[in-house]
């Protein structure tokens, strides 16, 4: 029995230091909005299917069914897609790094070629251990992403690079101040992603690293603290000051009011009356 024994070398680098943010699959179906927007960290697509461009900038480029494109931070993009052939790719958010390739540190478009099955592979095994949720998954998510990295600067010589978490706290302090702003009408996550030009998901973890709280939390504090004032200094009903701060309905500010201060809105305002006097 012939038998071969390969010594695992020693790595020329340490393990890929990034972080994956998220992983969706998508599909054009006459509602893309094709949006020009920005994100705070690099997104990776692969184009399963159809044709359409991708806008990066000021440039537009063609795409079609086998085309990897790559997105570092801070560069303003969208997806437009062909009516007769849709759209549909696979796409992932990642912290952490970045790529160049010729000197350009803004955008790469590459076809796949004869790597187009291990890409896809990859790409797709992940999406399916996120939908399943299976244990650990989002281990298994992260290693196969840094297998993925590794044949993608195999692929052409990619120059990858570390790059620092970009600090969002100037969009952070932007939605505070739009919620301040606008906290009587109907804000949600939906809304404050549009607004800020951000992925939802990633909007809502990164407010809440910096700010302490959920966008919602502190959308609901800040009415709060607006029906605190009017308790306080009008005879506003109960009803009307909910409906004037923005809640939905009286009992859901009566339960927010008593769970951020400790004791219901009547009472706060009896109280308010007798230190007056």
């Amino acid at each position: 029995m012939g038998t071969s024994i390969y010594p695992l070398p020693r790595a020329d680098r340490e393990a890929v230091q990034n972080k994956l943010l998220y992983i969706t699959h998508s599909k054009y179906e006459n509602d893309w909005p094709s949006q020009p927007h920005i994100h705070p960290f690099a997104e990776l697509f692969y184009v399963k299917d159809g044709s359409g461009s991708f806008l990066f900038e000021e440039e537009e480029y063609s795409i079609e069914k086998d085309d990897f494109v790559i997105v570092n931070a801070g560069i303003s993009h969208t997806e437009i897609s062909s009516a007769a052939m849709p759209l549909e790719y696979v796409s992932i958010g990642m912290e952490g790094c970045s790529f160049s390739y010729q000197g350009n540190k803004d955008c790469i478009l590459f076809k796949c070629g004869d790597d187009q099955n291990g890409l896809l592979f990859l790409m797709t095994a992940m999406l399916n251990e996120m939908e399943e949720r299976n244990r650990d998954c989002e281990i298994v998510c992260q290693n196969l992403l840094e297998i993925l990295i590794i044949k993608l600067v195999r692929r052409i010589n990619f120059a990858f690079e570390e790059a620092p978490h970009i600090q969002i706290n100037k969009e952070c302090i932007k939605i505070k101040r739009y919620i301040e702003a606008n906290y009587t009408q109907n804000i949600t996550l939906d809304s404050l992603a549009e607004f800020s030009h951000l992925n939802k998901y990633y909007m809502a973890h990164a407010f809440t690293l910096h700010c302490g709280c959920s966008p919602i939390r502190y959308l609901c504090e800040t009415r709060i603290k607006a029906s605190k004032g009017m308790l306080a200094n009008t005879d506003y009903s109960i009803t009307e000051v909910a409906r004037y701060c923005g809640f939905s309905s009286q009992s859901y500010f009566a339960q927010c009011f008593l769970k951020s201060c400790g004791q219901t809105a009547s009472a706060y305002r009896k109280n308010c009356k007798e230190k007056a006097g």
